[in-house]
């Protein structure tokens, strides 16, 4: 059978299912073959897991039909599973932006599925990954990468969500949040009649133009996207280390934002922590993890923890929870 459960919790998705048929002697039993996605605004990660034990890590371009075509999606994760979904699979826990209902579910579970037909396919939001890969069944996860969002539940089985809305609506302290930021910040000062400063200029070799009124076409040309304006984040946080005020003003306004979602789900769900900082931007950038720290400590939160492994390594223990 495959099933595709989002936040909410969707029903089963019917499918045919096949006898597994035998495994070669001394290789994993078909039940013991696990692969875990996880799939980003940028790239999705697929890890292989026999036995509980992670046999192979692959990753390809983004299969999230909320960044690229439907077409696009299919190439990715057709990609991904010729290198790490041959033979029979029992189940495929995958994790992605953009799970808001059961039809967002059940679209990508269809995508996953010619690849695996005999397997049991589970598709949940990626912050679900998140707080298992930080060891904990209760609690709030945050992603802080090219988008945003914070999920929790606890022990009573109740979830929560802040965020998430995607690019057009919210994705604040995200990579493309920075990257956007660092457009209108160069735009602010052109229309004032100031020089680019330190963060402007960086933008401007990045993207290969000298002029500032260019970044308004360049922003909404086709030819860059959500992608290519979260990888401007690193502008911002090179330009607060080198001491930059204003990019260092952006990164704790991200760190507040998303300590901002934390604490809503904390109190929907009445719980102290943990809460577990992860994706890109909250593994890698210390100043946002600072932020992050001392604005959740202002709201009482002091159980933060910054994940320390990728998130698809949550699969298991969510596969384990599941039986």
């Amino acid at each position: 059978m495959t099933s595709s459960d989002n936040l909410s919790g969707a029903a089963p998705v019917p499918s045919s299912t096949a006898p597994s048929g035998a495994a070669p002697s001394g290789a994993a039993q078909p039940s013991d073959v696990v692969i875990g996605l996880d799939i980003g605004g940028t790239k999705t990660r697929g890890v292989r897991f026999e036995h509980g034990e992670p046999v192979a890590d692959e990753s390809v371009g983004s299969a999230n039909v909320q960044n690229v075509s439907r077409e696009d999606a299919a190439a990715h994760l057709a990609e991904l599973f010729a290198k790490i979904g041959r033979g029979t699979v029992a189940q495929v826990y995958a994790g992605a932006g953009g799970i808001d209902t059961d039809e967002d579910a059940a679209a990508l579970a269809a995508l996953i599925e010619p690849h695996v037909p005999e397997a049991r396919i589970t598709v949940v939001h990626d912050s679900r990954l998140l707080l298992a890969a930080g060891g904990a069944s209760t609690g709030v996860a945050v992603i802080a990468g090219t988008g945003s969002a914070a999920w929790g539940a606890n022990g009573a089985g109740q979830e929560a969500r802040a965020g998430g809305w995607g690019y057009l609506l919210g994705d604040e302290g995200s990579g493309y949040w920075l990257g956007r930021e660092a457009v209108r910040h160069s735009l602010r000062r052109m229309n004032q009649g100031q020089e680019p400063d330190e963060l402007t200029r960086a933008l401007l070799d990045s993207c290969n133009t000298d002029d500032p009124n260019k970044l308004i076409a360049l922003f909404h040309s086709p030819d860059t996207g959500r992608r290519f304006w979260a990888q401007q984040a690193r502008l911002v946080v090179e330009a607060a280390d080198a001491g930059h005020r204003v990019s260092r003003d952006l990164i704790d306004q991200a760190g507040k934002d998303l300590a901002d979602m934390a604490a809503q789900v904390l109190r929907q769900l009445g719980l102290d922590g943990p809460v577990i900082l992860g994706s890109g931007l909250g593994m890698n950038v210390v100043r946002l993890q600072e932020s992050f720290r001392q604005h959740l400590a202002v709201a009482g939160v002091h159980d933060v923890r910054i994940l320390e492994q990728d998130p698809v390594f949550g699969v298991p223990l969510l596969v384990r929870d599941q039986a």
